[in-house]
């Protein structure tokens, strides 16, 4: 498990948690989907993450849309899978980025998560918590430049993660 302490007036931390060999996602998906998980989540395919950095900065993305009122999606937890996609679209960015049925690798987020909150979700993923340096080892960089469109020109000059970032950012101003 691992904190970060998110740099904004309210003193929000943000858990996260890597899963691999996951075998409930459909269960989870589910209680999801009925706004019965307790408590409340977000999940991400953790293929298409490189680094937690651009997962911080959708977090601090979504805390500003929360403190100005302005939630695009109807959870602080899915705004941040919504925040990370980089799309317009809330349905696809929800599939796109968080879990589906067959999901094995998971990163599990959590906003102020208290000691007996990250001790149920660890109960509710059924597969094995590994280190987040896993991240940019198992990362399906390929899948990650189509969905994020970056070319390897783009490469060159940048880490992947910066690329996400960047996309993160501007994704209202386009």
């Amino acid at each position: 498990m691992t904190e970060y302490k998110l740099y904004d007036k309210t003193g929000t931390t943000l858990h996260l948690l890597l899963f691999s060999d996951v075998t409930n996602s459909k269960e989870l998906l589910n209680y999801m989907q009925a706004g019965t998980l307790d408590p409340e989540l977000a999940f991400f395919n953790a293929l298409l993450i490189p680094h937690v950095f651009p997962v911080l900065a959708a977090a601090h993305k979504a805390l500003l849309t929360k403190c100005r009122g302005r939630l695009t999606t109807k959870t602080l937890h899915s705004e941040l899978v919504y925040n990370y996609s980089g799309s317009k679209h809330i349905t696809e960015s929800l599939k796109r980025c968080g879990i589906n049925d067959s999901t094995t690798y998971v990163l599990v987020a959590r906003f102020c998560a208290t000691p007996d909150e990250l001790e149920a979700t660890r109960r509710l993923i059924h597969g094995t918590e590994i280190s987040l340096s896993e991240l940019p080892i198992r990362a399906d960089k390929a899948q990650i430049q189509k969905h994020y469109k970056v070319s390897s020109l783009e490469l060159g000059i940048s880490s992947l993660a910066d690329a996400i970032v960047c996309r993160i950012a501007v994704r209202d101003a386009l």
